[in-house]
């Protein structure tokens, strides 16, 4: 007998199927990598990953995390200001403040929990925080949990739209504290938010910017210190969020960077951290390990951004219309959902596995497939991607 909630859930799920928008997972039997083994498949080129730099199977970073569960065992089986906190989380912070630029820097199980803690703990209902209208999930989530909580005010402004913040702005005067938070880079359009204007507009109107540099860190300015770099503004955002799971190691984690004030009271009263176990060690220990190489390597950077530039520059020769942009998320639109879907699974039975997203992820209307590039691509893996959509393009009639 099906409980009511599985009478609920069944025919949205069969609907899910009949519309092409059903999403069905891939196991892989191998690393995250360039190219990867696949159950049922074989060897796979990925261009759906976070893995920007190629570090999740870099041998210093694996050997980091294993000799980080040796010495500190699984995990701190409590939350750090009741059992201890391991030494290895210190450096991993010092190391996260160091790369963005800042005073100081406080570690959480996901960079989805950093987001939560920053407006959670932070604002109350003196308050205002702004949020730009393509900001991540994570934010979004993040701010509707502080408006029920601390009764914090809310807005949205237009994406990228710096004359409609600045009158929200303007309209708040009255707020203690004004909050504006943006994506570094917008993970589903590549997009790279403007920086310096929106630092002036902070400046002006005595707001906080908050910067989610999740897909930027890693990625831009020369050697891979985020947004902030890549404008030549580091240490002048006052708070980042950024991820230890996308291009420092790629297996979770986040935190958050900022002064030492603001660390020190989101250790005494951010939920997120008061209730829930540390970061383990080895994720600690890989991270830490992931940030040495990417100062050590700064050309894996560059490498990075050459792939980027190589594969939009060769699907634009193909007839593909990707949208533009200095990142290496490459979204390629298509329109409808099952269309994005279709192409996903016919680029996978050629061997390439690239994710098709379609709405409530994307606009209704916008639904593409994402390719992601890696520094660690060669130009062969690259290439035979190149083959997949072409073949896979003028079958569907799109070029």
């Amino acid at each position: 007998m099906t409980s009511p909630l599985e009478q609920r859930i069944g025919p949205e799920l069969e609907q899910l199927v009949r519309d092409g928008t059903y999403k069905r997972l891939n196991f892989l039997e191998s690393p995250q990598a360039s190219r990867v083994r696949m159950e049922g498949k074989g060897e796979i080129i990925i261009l759906s990953s976070n893995n920007y730099l190629g570090l999740s199977n870099e041998p210093s970073v694996v050997r980091a995390g294993k000799e980080g569960l040796d010495r500190f065992g699984a995990g701190t089986a409590s939350v750090r200001f009741i059992c201890g906190t391991f030494t290895i989380h210190r450096a991993l912070e010092t190391a996260c403040a160091r790369l963005v630029g800042t005073p100081a820097a406080l570690s959480f199980g996901s960079a989805w929990n950093a987001n939560e803690a920053v407006t959670g703990t932070l604002l109350t209902e003196h308050d205002l925080v702004i949020s730009d209208q393509l900001n991540h999930a994570s934010i979004i989530d993040g701010i509707r949990l502080a408006k029920a909580v601390t009764k914090c005010h809310t807005a949205v402004y237009q994406h990228g739209d710096l004359a409609d913040l600045d009158a929200k702005l303007t309209a708040a005067r009255d707020r203690r504290v004004k909050m504006v938070i943006t994506d570094g880079v917008f993970s589903m359009e590549g997009a790279i938010a403007k920086l310096p204007d929106l630092i002036e507009v902070c400046r002006r109107h005595e707001a906080v910017l908050v910067v989610d540099d999740s897909h930027a860190t890693g990625v831009l300015g020369d050697t891979g210190r985020g947004t902030a770099e890549h404008f030549g503004m580091v240490g002048e955002v006052d708070i980042i969020t950024s991820t230890l799971g996308k291009a420092l190691g790629g297996a979770a984690g986040g935190f958050v960077s900022a002064s030492a004030a603001v660390c020190d009271y989101l250790t005494q009263r951010a939920r997120p951290q008061l209730f829930s176990n540390a970061l383990p060690p080895t994720v600690a220990a890989s991270s830490l390990a992931s940030i040495e190489y990417l100062e050590a390597h700064p050309e894996r950077v560059a490498a990075l951004r050459e792939n980027a530039r190589y594969f939009r520059d060769q699907l634009l020769g193909l007839g593909f219309k990707p949208l533009p942009g200095e990142t290496p998320i490459v979204p390629v639109i298509l329109g409808e959902t099952a269309a994005a879907i279709r192409m996903s699974d016919l680029l996978l039975a050629e061997g390439i596995f690239v994710t098709g997203f379609g709405y409530p992820v994307v606009p209704q209307g916008q639904a593409r497939v994402r390719c992601q590039l890696s520094a660690t691509h060669t130009r062969e893996d690259l290439d035979q991607a190149l083959a997949a959509f072409r073949k896979v393009g003028r079958q569907l009639r799109l070029i």
